[in-house]
C-alpha cells in the first residue's frame, strides 16, 4: 500500500430492492477494488472467527450492523447457518438421512420474463472462504451460535404478536405452500423458529428477501432440514455481508472520532488555513519585512495536516495516544465505572470493561444482538438514545477515549496521518513561497 496513495476501502452504498443474485454480484465485483485497503489481517473470515481485535472484533462489526448499518439480520442469521451446518453433520448418519440434500435447481427454474434465460450465478472464487453442504469437511470454523435462550425466544414472540408454527403456517400460506413440514426431521422446530425470525414477511429480523427468493426457500424447507434448504438465501447473504458490509465496517473502524468531533475537527482545519491566508494579506499590505511572512507556513501546515486526517476520520489529538472516541451507546454504561477513569488513564479502558458496563446498565442490545433468536434490532427504545440527544455539544465533542487493541489498525492509522502531513507539506510549501515572493504593498 502506497504511503501516499492509501485510501481506505470506498463506501459501498446498499442497492434498492430485495436481494438478489445481480446485485450479488455487483458486491462481488467492487469486493475486488477493496483487497489492497484491506490487510489480511482485517479480512471477512478473520472477523468472523473473531481472530481480529477491537475495534474490528466480531461484536464491534455486530454493533456496527445494528447501530449504524441497521442490517444486522444478515450477520445474525450467518452466524446461525455456519453453526447450524456444524450441528447438522455432527448428526448420526441415520438422522441426516431423514433430511436428504435440496438441490436448489429444483426451486430457482426461471418463469414469466426470465423463461428462456440462462440463470444467474454468482462467481464465488472471489469470496475465498465459504461453505460447502455437500462436504461437512471442509465447513470453515464457525463462530458457534448461542444456546438457544428460552426468555429471548419468548420475548421475540411476543413481539411478533405470534406463536411461531402461526409464523410459519402465514409465511408458507402467502407463497401458496398448504401442507404440513415433516416433523420428525432432524431440527425441525429450530427451522421453524428461523423461518418465523428471518424468513416470514413481517418478522423481527427478517431478511431482505424478494418474493421469488422467499418461495424457493419455504418450498425447499417443506421438504428438507438440510443446510442445503437454504442455499439461495446463504449466497446473498454472503454477498451483501462480504461485498457490502464488511468494506464499509472496515472503513468505519479506521476512523477513531465519533461524527462530532470529526466535523468539529475538520472545521479546526479549515480556520487554521484561514487565518493563515488572513494573516499574509496583513503582512503584505504592511511594511513589515516579508520574511514575517514564513509564520504563515506552520498555520497552512497545521491546517492542512488536520483537514486532510479528518476528512480520513481522524483526529491527531486523539491519535497520539492510538485512542478512539467511544460510540454514543458505549457511553451510558455504569457511569461511576466511566467516571472512575480519569483522562490519564481512559486509555486503558478495554472493549471488555465497555462491553461489561453497558451490560450491567440493562438498557443496551449488544449481548442480545448475538443471540439467534429475539427481538428485532431497533434501538430507538434505548436509554442511552434520548440521554446522548440531551448531552451538550462540548460532551460529544470531547467523549471519553478507549484504547485501540487491534495493531492492523493502528498501522493504518498511522499511514494515514503521515500520509496527511505529505499532503499538508506539499500544499504549504508552495502556498508559503508564493506569498513570501509577493512585493511589499505596504498601505497600512
Amino acid at each position: 500500500m502506497s504511503l501516499l496513495f492509501y485510501r481506505r476501502p470506498d463506501f459501498v452504498a446498499k442497492l434498492p430492492g430485495p436481494m438478489d443474485k445481480t446485485q450479488c454480484q455487483i458486491y462481488v465485483d467492487r469486493t475486488q477494488k477493496h483487497k489492497k485497503a484491506i490487510p489480511p489481517e482485517l479480512s471477512f473470515d478473520n472477523i468472523l472467527q473473531n481472530k481480529a481485535l477491537p475495534p474490528c472484533a466480531l461484536q464491534d462489526f455486530m454493533d456496527y450492523l445494528v447501530y449504524v448499518s441497521h442490517d444486522a439480520e444478515n450477520l445474525q442469521f450467518w452466524i446461525w447457518l455456519n453453526a447450524y451446518t456444524t450441528r447438522f453433520y455432527a448428526l448420526p448418519p441415520s438422522d441426516q438421512a431423514l433430511s436428504p440434500p435440496w438441490s436448489a435447481v429444483e426451486g430457482l427454474q426461471p418463469t414469466g420474463n426470465d423463461a428462456g434465460r440462462p440463470p444467474k450465478t454468482v462467481d464465488k472464487s472471489k469470496f475465498g472462504a465459504e461453505i460447502d453442504f455437500d462436504h461437512p469437511s471442509i465447513v470453515p470454523n464457525a463462530v458457534q451460535s448461542p444456546s438457544f435462550d428460552k426468555q429471548s425466544f419468548i420475548s421475540g414472540i411476543a413481539n411478533t404478536a405470534k406463536s411461531t408454527a402461526d409464523s410459519v403456517e402465514d409465511a408458507n400460506a402467502q407463497v401458496g405452500l398448504k401442507w404440513q413440514s415433516f416433523s420428525v426431521q432432524p431440527y425441525r422446530s429450530e427451522i421453524d423458529r428461523v423461518i418465523s425470525h428471518y424468513i416470514a414477511p413481517d418478522s423481527p429480523r427478517e431478511l431482505n428477501l424478494s418474493h421469488k427468493t422467499r418461495t424457493v426457500v419455504l418450498h425447499a424447507l417443506q421438504h428438507t432440514t438440510h443446510p442445503s434448504a437454504f442455499s439461495p438465501v446463504r449466497d446473498l447473504v454472503e454477498g451483501t455481508l462480504r461485498g457490502q458490509s464488511h468494506p464499509n465496517f472496515v472503513r468505519w473502524s479506521i476512523c477513531n472520532g465519533n461524527k462530532p468531533k470529526v466535523l468539529f475537527v475538520r472545521n479546526a482545519g479549515i480556520a487554521h488555513v484561514v487565518l493563515a491566508i488572513f494573516l499574509a494579506v496583513i503582512l503584505i499590505l504592511s511594511k513589515a519585512s516579508r520574511w514575517w511572512r514564513l509564520f504563515c507556513f506552520p498555520l497552512f501546515f497545521l491546517g492542512f495536516s488536520v483537514g486532510v486526517a479528518a476528512y480520513k476520520g481522524l483526529c491527531l489529538v486523539i491519535h497520539t495516544g492510538h485512542s478512539r472516541n467511544l460510540r454514543p451507546w458505549e457511553q451510558f454504561g455504569d457511569s461511576a465505572s466511566l467516571d472512575s477513569f480519569d483522562n490519564d488513564n481512559e486509555a486503558g479502558l478495554s472493549t471488555d470493561d465497555v462491553y461489561s458496563m453497558s451490560n450491567r446498565s440493562g438498557g443496551g442490545k449488544r449481548g442480545m444482538s448475538m443471540d439467534t433468536f429475539g427481538t428485532g434490532n431497533s434501538f430507538d427504545h434505548e436509554p442511552w438514545v434520548e440521554r446522548y440527544k440531551k448531552k451538550p455539544f462540548l460532551q460529544r465533542v470531547y467523549p471519553k477515549n478507549i484504547w485501540i487493541q487491534d495493531e492492523t489498525i493502528r498501522i493504518l492509522q498511522d499511514r494515514i496521518v503521515w500520509q496527511s502531513h505529505l499532503w499538508s507539506l506539499l500544499a504549504s510549501v508552495p502556498l508559503t513561497v508564493a506569498i513570501i515572493a509577493v512585493p511589499r504593498l505596504g498601505v497600512l
